[in-house]
């Protein structure tokens, strides 16, 4: 018996999610707008301007969102990581 190549008209594989580590997505989302959610429920959606290794953020053109509704607007916004749940892309990178 012996073995046959693998056919290339099959069907593709799914596709899969992005293989990189979290530094690698938090290199690549410096710059481009993010969701940060707080451990409260709170979201922030902005720019990312900067952040550090204890998850401290600094955001630029910044709208908050409590349950899905704008509720305020800030230039400039400093998250303290220990509030942070997670970061999340808000534009295809």
């Amino acid at each position: 018996m012996s073995a046959s190549p693998p056919d290339s008209s099959a069907a593709p594989a799914v596709a899969q999610g992005p293989t990189g580590s979290p530094t690698e997505f938090l290199k690549a989302v410096v710059g481009k707008r993010v969701v940060v959610r707080l451990v409260g429920g709170v979201d922030y959606k902005g720019i990312l301007s900067c952040l550090d290794g204890y998850m401290n953020i600094a955001l630029e053109q910044t709208e908050e969102h409590v349950d899905g509704q704008v509720t305020n607007r800030y230039g400039d916004c400093f998250v303290r990581g220990n509030n942070v749940l997670y970061i999340s892309a808000d534009e295809p990178l």
